[in-house]
């Protein structure tokens, strides 16, 4: 559980693997290998078994890809991984290329020569992604093949660590407030809307989900790892490794649900020949697809039947999610009231805000993991979007600097996601002055009345629109989903500039997460996590409007607030969260500490 810092940094990686690699291409008579992040089963994070983007180049961003060729290789990434893949990856064997601004694609068209044969596994794709490499890599004369033997995973052999095998445990209906059986009809009746006999499962969150059952295989998410086939008519097959299956897990899945080995599943798709059946091209890969048409099945493409039913929580995991961040926000309250004391006097470094913070969350004794790793960066390293500290680039804060640490917990009962941004010492009005923009921002996304059918698209420009005005931006989203003890980042709903076609519907649960960023010197956040509530009729309004409830329960930086910046309406808004959060998180702290949350949550 514990967040390690000795970030992997060996310069040797290259030049020791990727010459494997490149043999186990030769032997199957392939000029190149594609390396993507992603797994078999598309996770954020990975099982240490399946990061082969990670053995092969040295690099452990969370999103990346590469490309190895017989003569040279390239790896890319987005922008917030410029400065750690610099640190981590060879230059002298990986050109470091954008993985937004054309990626892979764009270099098969020029680096790829005509007749050549690069091979990628079906496994790791997305039909939709290998369309693309597919047109770029013929463009250049060359051919994308698929193997049947991953070559990456021939070089690295027996140095490879073993598959996850956590225990799968049921999740009882008190933390998921719906049995898996009603789940499963209700999810079986929107396969038989799209004309389908069947849904081809591959997502672990949506399999945690619809079967009530967590696990273990991928740190900071509570995921098992395996794939289902659900019928119209609510049975389904479940495909686990036969050591994840706990003793009390067949009773509790019920007679509807045939447990099956992974080996089973090729020879299970191929009794869907004849039948229509729903995959979702975003979250499975061209294998499924592959084996789908192979078998004679009708291929209906379409979204994860789980995605949006998942997304919107029921009121018990609503009020799941209510007592952890309630439980969350003592501990965080904790943290801040160390920072506001001892931390202002011998300013800590991030290593050691990292693990305090994690130790006051340990202390509620309900924590199972953290939901991500904390960031944590002290004055210049807060200006990087997701900087993450490690024993090598670890700082210590100043007085006169900005702290913003972003961190959350996985409990069973919720999981949550927050920012706070601390001034160390006496901030400068520059600091105080973008803060409370921010915090205008923050405040305007939390308090907004919309209509059904809104995106969080169309809400986006909410928060930006005190920045704007000052002709500031950021450049992340200002919102995303998050799971009940699940992944803290879950679709299908999010708050972006980019398009979204999902409307915001009740039981969503996304941040609010407005930020600035001055590079070379600071970083500001402010994220609180909230969810969509019914539409009420407003008074003498003619439309009843969904709004925003707020779980985050965590004081504010009142010294970073310029309160005549704040208008009436933002000045009560504010002062009445502060004080929901001394009424509720109050009573949860020992003397001391309350004393401090009274003073740090008084109005402005």
């Amino acid at each position: 559980m514990r967040q390690t810092f000795d970030e992997t940094t060996d310069r040797s990686f290259g030049p020791k693997h990727v010459p494997l690699i490149r043999k186990a291409m030769q032997e199957q008579g392939l000029d190149g290998f594609l390396v993507p992040h992603e797994d078999e089963h598309q996770n954020e994070y990975l099982p240490e078994a399946n990061d082969r983007l990670a053995w092969a180049s040295g690099f452990t961003g969370s999103a990346g890809a590469a490309v190895i060729l017989k003569d040279k290789a390239a790896i890319f990434v987005d922008g917030r991984y410029t400065l750690q893949v610099r640190d981590q990856v060879d230059q002298n064997v990986f050109e470091i290329r954008d993985l937004v601004d054309g990626g892979v694609p764009a270099y098969l068209e020029t680096a790829a020569v005509r007749g050549q044969k690069i091979g990628y596994d079906p496994r790791l794709h997305s039909p939709d992604a290998l369309h693309w490499l597919k047109t770029a890599a013929a463009k250049a004369g060359a051919e994308l093949l698929p193997v049947a033997a991953n070559p990456l995973d021939a070089a690295w052999g027996r140095a490879r660590p073993p598959q996850p095998v956590a225990p799968v445990v049921p999740h009882p209906a008190e933390y998921s407030g719906e049995g898996s059986a009603a789940k499963r009809a209700r999810i079986g009746e929107i396969v038989a809307g799209k004309g389908a006999d069947a849904a081809v499962l591959t997502a672990p969150a949506s399999i945690a989900w619809l079967f009530n059952v967590r696990g273990g295989d991928v740190i900071r998410s509570p995921l098992p790892l395996g794939q289902a086939i659900l019928n119209k008519d609510g049975s389904a097959r479940l495909f686990l490794d036969p050591q994840k299956v706990t003793p009390e897990l067949p009773a509790w899945l019920g007679n509807q649900v045939r447990l099956e080995t992974p080996g089973d599943l090729p020879q299970a798709l191929a009794e869907l020949k004849g039948q229509k059946v729903v995959v979702d091209p975003a979250q499975s890969s061209a294998w499924y697809f592959e084996a789908l048409q192979a078998a004679g099945a009708e291929v209906v493409r379409g979204e994860d039947p789980c995605a949006l039913p998942r997304a919107c929580k029921n009121p018990g995991e609503i009020e799941g999610s209510r007592k952890a961040h309630i439980r969350d926000g003592a501990a965080l309250s904790r943290f801040l009231h160390w920072l506001a004391t001892e931390g202002q006097v011998n300013p800590p470094d991030e290593i050691e805000v990292v693990t305090k913070l994690e130790g006051f969350r340990e202390a509620t004794g309900a924590l199972k993991d953290l939901s991500f790793d904390t960031i944590a960066g002290a004055a210049s390293n807060g200006a990087i979007v997701h900087y993450r500290p490690t024993a090598r680039l670890n700082k210590r804060a100043e007085r006169g600097s900005l702290l913003l640490v972003d961190s959350g917990a996985q409990y069973l009962d919720g999981t949550t996601d927050v920012t706070r941004t601390v001034a160390i010492g006496e901030p400068t009005q520059e600091m105080r002055e973008r803060f409370t923009l921010v915090l205008k921002g923050h405040l305007a996304l939390a308090r907004v009345r919309f209509p059904a059918g809104t995106t969080g698209s169309q809400l986006d420009a909410l928060a930006r629109a005190p920045l704007w005005q000052a002709g500031l931006d950021y450049d992340h989203g200002t919102g995303h989903g998050v799971g009940s003890y699940l992944g803290v980042h879950e679709g299908p709903q999010r708050i972006a500039k980019a398009p979204n076609t999902v409307a915001l519907r009740p039981g969503m649960i996304v941040s609010n997460e407005p930020g600035y960023y001055k590079e070379g010197e600071y970083g500001i956040r402010i994220e609180n996590l909230q969810f969509v509530t019914p539409a009420e009729p407003v008074p003498g309004g003619e439309r009843p409007m969904h709004g925003f409830e707020t779980l985050t329960l965590a004081p504010i930086d009142r010294r970073l607030v310029v309160a005549e910046m704040l208008t009436a309406e933002e000045r009560e808004q504010f002062n009445a969260y502060h004080a929901r959060v001394r009424e509720t998180v109050g009573p949860l702290l020992d003397a001391e500490v309350r004393a401090w949350l009274d003073e740090a949550t008084a109005p402005v």
